[in-house]
């Protein structure tokens, strides 16, 4: 391992860090079953036609993301891919979790964080934990294979997607908050030494408008918006969880073709917990009209991680404790909460119309209070009518 020298920019450390890549084993033996009920999943056997020189690539730099990486790698193997499915993760990522992505991924290449260290533009966003995402542009060195897709860890696949191989660098989906940019969440790119240090040299000279890699890719693939209408993904690609609430009518219309969905925002899938006996994720709920309106993305993305990925982090982790994000018993909670609780707690203070917009702005949507689908429904019925 290569000292980290606090002189050094980003792009010279990771010309000096070399990834490592662990190709994952054959077969696994099947890992126990979360909870009674509840058929353990393993790796399946690789179609017969896997198409072995082209990947999907996805970054996990911590062991929250690796989970998301799990049920990602999960659900493309549940549709049937024929592509390699490679992850990229940091070297702050537990033995256990590299494990058992070892159970879902061809590769798991490990690789040194590339923060962009851009404070300023972090801070406008308010999101200081993009930084690191820059480590995402170890994707171009990938050269064992010819074309590659890469999907953020907070994204899930609805469908087979193997046709997005017929595109070329740089496809990519509009993004919802400013369309003439891509959203780097889901995107088409030929891995290339030369691209890579040429993204590097790029990097190092204009740094990133938004302080993330979604702004220097943006910047260095700059005719995205122009150039070539075949290089747009369809938004079906890239589905922003946010947008289902801020177009609903849209959504009504084209939303069941969706075949990815995104997370976006600081609030991720394993950011909260799910009551496995319920099967309700923790504060989330929908209504009979909602469910009939669209498909619940974040429950389906905690019962593919019930049913496959809590098994192979038991398998993993063994006897060692880890938190799975299951609730403990719902009749225990509430007797324990009757009993240390005599008093609510104090309604939580209302929010201006300045504050709610600043944080819709900054994607922190409250979806489970005033910000829910019915009151944005309601709202929209008010102006059709």
């Amino acid at each position: 391992m290569w000292p980290l020298i606090p002189a050094l920019s980003c792009s010279q450390l990771l010309r000096l860090c070399p990834s490592q890549c662990e190709p994952a084993p054959a077969s696994q033996p099947a890992p126990p079953a979360a909870f009674p009920g509840h058929t353990a999943s393993i790796r399946p056997e690789p179609p017969l036609s896997t198409m072995a020189d082209q990947a999907f690539v996805t970054l996990a730099t911590n062991d929250n993301y690796a989970k998301g990486a799990l049920v990602l790698g999960q659900s493309l193997r549940d549709h049937n891919t024929t592509r390699k499915l490679v992850v990229l993760i940091g070297p702050h990522v537990a033995d256990p979790c590299r494990e058992a992505l070892r159970s879902v991924f061809d590769e798991v290449c490990v690789v040194d964080l590339m923060d962009s260290g851009d404070v300023a533009h972090l801070a406008l966003m308010k999101r200081p934990d993009l930084g690191v995402t820059f480590t995402k542009l170890h994707c171009w060195r990938l050269t064992q294979y010819t074309k590659c897709v890469f999907m953020d860890a907070d994204t899930l696949v609805l469908s087979n997607i193997d046709e997005l191989f017929e595109r070329d660098e740089l496809s990519a989906a509009p993004d919802p908050g400013w369309p003439d940019c891509f959203n780097s969440g889901v995107f088409v790119f030929k891995p290339s030494n030369e691209t890579h240090e040429n993204l590097l040299t790029f990097c190092g000279e204009n740094g990133s408008f938004d302080g993330g890699d979604q702004g220097v890719l943006n910047s260095f693939f700059n005719t995205w918006s122009t150039a070539d209408i075949s290089k747009h993904l369809p938004f079906v690609y890239n589905l922003s969880s946010i947008s289902i609430y801020s177009y609903l009518p849209a959504f009504k219309q084209y939303g069941h073709g969706a075949k990815v969905v995104h997370f976006l925002g600081k609030v991720k899938p394993w950011s909260h917990s799910y009551d496995a006996q319920k099967g309700e994720v923790k504060g989330h709920s929908q209504s009979s009209d909602q469910s009939q309106l669209q498909p619940d993305f974040l429950l389906q993305w905690w019962q593919l991680y019930t049913k496959s990925v809590v098994p192979l982090l038991q398998r993993a982790y063994g006897d060692a404790p880890f938190n799975t994000g299951f609730v403990q018993d719902s009749s225990t909670n509430e007797g324990e909460q009757q009993a240390c609780s005599h008093a609510p707690p104090p309604p939580p203070r209302r929010l201006t119309p300045a504050e709610r917009k600043q944080r819709w702005e900054e994607g922190q949507i409250d979806y489970l209070g005033e910000d829910s689908f019915a009151n944005i429904e309601r709202k929209l019925d008010s102006f059709l009518k």
